[in-house]
């Protein structure tokens, strides 16, 4: 199982870079993340995280650095299911200062 992102900004239409990432067991906050990564100038992150076993995560989006602070979410967070861990699962996500959408990308 491999886990990849990418995000793109929706109000300028590019990928946004530099975007801090973690993954986190969902319901469990308080561990250290089990992987960070920042989003490349592609707005991509290829490869956050191989061999997750089946389960719920989080990824969160440190939407308020990237957005300089003007934004009405200052994170986004997509908690998402592993269900196969032999497959290879992609969350992109859309974003602007006041919307954001997210889907299993391929």
């Amino acid at each position: 199982m491999s886990l990849s992102t990418h995000v793109l900004d929706a109000v300028t239409g590019h990928p946004a870079a530099g975007i801090r990432v973690r993954l986190e067991p969902r319901g469990d906050t308080r561990s250290a993340p089990l992987a960070v990564g920042v989003t490349d100038p592609d707005g991509r992150i290829g490869e956050l995280a191989v061999d997750l076993a089946a389960g719920d995560y989080c990824l969160v989006f440190d939407t308020e650095t990237y957005l300089a602070g003007r934004t009405f979410y200052p994170e986004v967070v997509i908690t998402f299911r592993i269900t196969d861990p032999a497959e290879h699962y992609h969350v992109p996500l859309l974003l602007s200062p006041y919307a954001f959408s997210t889907y299993r990308g391929s």
